[in-house]
């Protein structure tokens, strides 16, 4: 399914990998997609197809001793202009990452810190904008989203700071709160479907050293297989198949170390 997606709305998402053959094998293998290289204009991105359909991108990490993170997939956030959204999250106590620049007729792309320090993508699209298949998740259900970008979350532990920042910086509007408990605190990026994703409150919930981030889910037809082909691919498990209110969720780690999530429907 396509959407046009509003202000803030996650567009993309891209994996920066040390093993840029190996990431095209293993996630063909787990999802079918097939691989279409870019020219040395665009630095070889590569960008990944299910059913033709563009879903995902992915380029090679280049040496950066200035680079700290691991291999990483990142979210990209709708914006119809990258440089005012720069300059409102430094205004907003974020950080910018990397200074919006022109990716030929496509768009203009930046990458920021939000106001928890954690990165996001932002995407002003030209000529692409973003997602040419992306799964909406209604009432539980993953129906038809295999291999396809479906939801989209943000853990982090500056909760109440990172509502209101991506309110201000990105344009959310129309949030919906769907827990809000001392064990469990929770809001979606709009109130009704397709929803995009959500934050959650990751105080109580990460284990003390390790990040907030945000976390793209590709739809599984069946999320334990999923997670036990992973492993045979040369991947981890980062928290095992459970069923949720929301379909049955399993964390996922590449070969190469990036972390991504799968959802199916619960059994």
């Amino acid at each position: 399914m396509s959407f046009s997606p509003k202000p803030g709305d996650p567009t993309w998402v891209d994996l920066y990998t040390t093993d840029l053959d190996r990431a095209i094998a293993f996630y063909g293998d787990l999802f079918g997609w097939t691989a279409e290289r870019g020219g040395e204009e665009f630095g070889g991105y590569t960008t990944l197809r299910k059913d033709g359909r563009a879903v995902a991108g992915a380029m090679g990490r280049h040496d950066d001793p200035g680079d700290p993170y691991p291999d990483r997939w990142t979210v990209y956030l709708n914006s119809p202009d990258a440089l005012s959204t720069t300059a409102k999250a430094s205004e907003a106590g974020g950080n910018v990452i990397v200074e919006p620049m022109a990716i030929g007729d496509l768009g203009a792309m930046a990458v920021i810190a939000d106001v928890g320090g954690i990165g996001v993508g932002v995407w002003q699209p030209d000529t692409f904008a973003g997602f040419e298949s992306v799964g909406i998740v209604a009432d539980g259900e993953w129906n038809d989203h295999i291999g396809v970008p479906s939801w989209f979350e943000l853990m982090t532990r500056a909760y109440d700071q990172s509502l209101l920042f991506y309110q201000n910086v990105l344009g959310w509007r129309d949030l919906l709160t769907v827990a809000d408990t001392d064990d469990f605190r929770y809001t979606t990026i709009h109130a009704v479907p397709p929803m995009g994703g959500g934050i959650i409150d990751a105080t109580g919930h990460l284990a003390e050293g390790v990040p907030g981030s945000w976390t793209v889910y590709f739809g599984a037809d069946d999320v334990d297989k999923t997670a036990e082909q992973t492993v045979a691919l040369g991947g981890t498990i980062a928290f095992e198949p459970m069923n949720t209110p929301y379909g049955r969720l399993a964390g996922l780690v590449d070969p190469m170390g990036a972390h991504f999530s799968i959802g199916g429907n619960a059994k």
